[in-house]
């Protein structure tokens, strides 16, 4: 199946690795161009450097109020166009309510939530019909993940976000589409599976309650992300999209 992203021009930010950058791989793979982001600056070129000529990297952190402009003009002026972005942002600490601190709950909205809505707002005012606006979300947007509560504070709202501006955007031809990944087989995930007494345990039993019983690939992840940014899927537009191997069992 052709995706029609031959030469299409999009940003992923969070890619120098784990899901972003999966993301990122299946694009260029796919004939897209990328403009790939990371807040360490040798991490971005190696990564930039692995996917090859149609791929340039430019460190930047998601809750720098000057990434979005620079980002926009990176691809424009690299790859002389800009037809959509995918946003991702590591996942902000982990930890119970007693234990999250004002600084880690300022941090991860500075990042995970403002930092998303910026990009967003300013791919919103860059982008022609047939751009694409993706958000990496989580599956906490339906369900609260035990142990992040950060993450499951902040998570859902960017959902209602997106779903907000999918309706503002849709007359306009620009579409709004988000990810819900859940156990992916990235190096958070096992981080986190690794806080528990028993991180062979904790896999097993979180296998258990997956109707595939096993975790995702992160080239399982990067396929779909590639799919919903691409022409491919231009009728899709305002969903939340699990990638999860059927952890989540409601409709």
């Amino acid at each position: 199946m052709d995706l029609g992203l031959k030469d299409r021009v999009y940003v992923v930010t969070g890619a120098t690795r784990g899901l972003g950058n999966a993301s990122a791989r299946e694009l260029v793979a796919d004939g897209a161009k990328v403009v790939l982001t990371g807040r360490d600056e040798k991490r971005v070129a190696d990564a930039a450097a692995e996917l090859g000529p149609n791929a340039i990297g430019l460190a930047v952190d998601n809750a720098d109020p000057e990434a979005p402009a620079r980002l926009i003009a990176a691809a424009r002026e690299s790859f002389g166009g800009f037809d959509g972005i995918l946003i991702s942002v590591g996942g902000p600490a982990p930890g119970f309510v007693a234990d999250n601190t004002d600084e880690q709950w300022t941090s991860a909205f500075e990042s995970v939530f403002l930092g998303a809505v910026r990009l967003a707002r300013a791919a919103a005012e860059e982008l022609e019909a047939g751009g694409v606006i993706g958000f990496v979300l989580s599956g906490s947007v339906h369900e609260p993940i035990p142990g992040l509560t950060i993450s499951n504070g902040l998570r859902p709202g960017l959902a209602g976000f997106a779903k907000s501006i999918a309706d503002e955007l849709g007359p306009r031809g620009i579409r709004v589409v988000g990810l819900l990944p859940s156990r992916i087989d990235t190096d958070r995930v096992r981080e986190l599976d690794g806080l528990s007494a028993d991180p062979e345990a904790t896999r097993a039993a979180n296998e258990a309650r997956i109707p595939l019983r096993r975790y995702g690939t992160p080239e399982e992840f990067g396929r779909t992300a590639a799919f919903l940014l691409s022409p491919a899927a231009s009728y899709l537009t305002g969903i939340m999209l699990p990638v999860d191997g059927g952890m989540r069992h409601g409709f």
